[in-house]
């Protein structure tokens, strides 16, 4: 299972759960000045309402490049969060842009919001 994290949409952060090519779960909010204290419990939420564990995470994937509009505090939030999780659950951490997120796979099962 893939966690994919963004934090660089202005003040929004979205949350992507992939099982192959399958999205399990998906959720974009807002976290307006607060990204920090909302992205850690909303990836538990998210994981929870899909009766998901982070054990089952094997990859988490991050946007560690925005736009010049992008908060670089907002970026740092999503690139530390993934790289603290994935030194805790032992698993690998990769980098994509902003650009990658249109090509996650468009196959939906079970998605919860």
């Amino acid at each position: 299972m893939t966690l994919y994290i963004d934090t660089t949409q202005g003040h929004n952060i979205e949350i992507v759960v992939k099982k192959g090519e399958n999205i399990l779960a998906k959720k974009k909010f807002s976290a307006k000045y607060r990204q920090a204290e909302k992205l850690l419990p909303e990836i538990k939420k998210i994981l929870d309402k899909n009766n998901l564990e982070l054990s089952n995470i094997e990859k988490i994937q991050v946007v560690n490049k925005g736009t010049d509009k992008t908060s670089f505090t907002a970026l740092r939030i999503g690139v530390v969060t993934a790289n603290a999780l994935g030194y805790a659950l032992g698993v690998p951490v990769i980098g994509c842009r902003m650009s990658d997120v249109g090509r996650l796979p468009l196959k939906r099962k079970d998605l919860t919001l």
